[in-house]
């Protein structure tokens, strides 16, 4: 009896976690496809889990921030899917590595052609951003998820610092900085060198023990030669 009522506790627990946690599986989420550096390039994936199970998700509006704009953003084309990269005028000018950006792209838009993402399936909808800011930490898309019977999921909303995980919160790409993603280019140079150092090292290495061995092969057939001829006086003396 005690065994049962644990294996209907643990049961329940179990329960409670996965419901606890799906929701979690289903946000619309960003993560780079290596890292996200400041300053530098990245693709970006933006991922779409179906949440549903009676419906398919059709479209994707993803908004780009304006307090931080990027002067270019590519999406990949993906089979099934249409895109569309929508620029506006910023309010502020801003000033990008040396350059003022006057527009940017506010929003990129993917319309399903066919069937979309069906339930128990996931999409990536990759782009190409750059060049990333220097003074932020993070890049919010708010983004909204529009399935086949016409409901629109919201992903807008912004996490606070210290508070608990939104319902629906906006994907958010985090930046590091090129110490944080990992060797620098003083780094791999100096590899580089180090590797040529060796390279030379070995083949001056090889290259004296090329000569050494010529050396003592030339001596060894010197001492033949001299052996050879010894022998043959002491025949003809005989």
């Amino acid at each position: 009896m005690k065994a049962s009522r644990i294996a209907a506790a643990a049961a329940v627990a179990g329960s409670a976690v996965v419901v606890l946690s799906s929701p979690a599986f289903a946000h619309v989420s960003v993560q780079p496809e290596g890292a996200a550096v400041k300053g530098g390039y990245a693709v970006v994936d933006f991922k779409v889990p179906n949440e549903r199970d009676d419906a398919s998700t059709t479209k994707l509006e993803v908004t780009f921030p304006t307090d931080h704009p990027l002067a270019s953003v590519m999406p990949e084309p993906i089979s099934g899917w249409t895109v569309k990269v929508t620029k506006s005028k910023l309010a502020k000018p801003a000033e990008m590595h040396g350059e003022t950006i006057t527009e940017a792209v506010t929003k990129v838009t993917w319309t399903a052609t066919g069937k979309g993402v069906e339930p128990g399936y996931f999409q990536k909808f990759p782009v190409s951003v750059g060049m990333l800011p220097t003074d932020t930490d993070q890049l919010v898309f708010k983004a909204l998820q529009t399935y086949s019977d016409n409901e629109v999921v919201r992903w807008i909303e912004v996490q606070k610092d210290g508070a608990e995980e939104p319902e629906n919160p906006a994907p958010t790409l985090q930046l590091t900085t090129a110490a944080a993603s990992g060797a620098t280019a003083e780094d791999a140079s100096e590899k580089t060198e180090n590797t040529a150092a060796d390279t030379t090292s070995t083949a001056a290495s090889s290259d004296t023990t090329a000569r050494v061995l010529g050396v003592v092969g030339i001596a060894v057939g010197a001492a033949g030669v001299a052996y050879g001829v010894l022998a043959g006086r002491r025949r003809t003396t005989v």
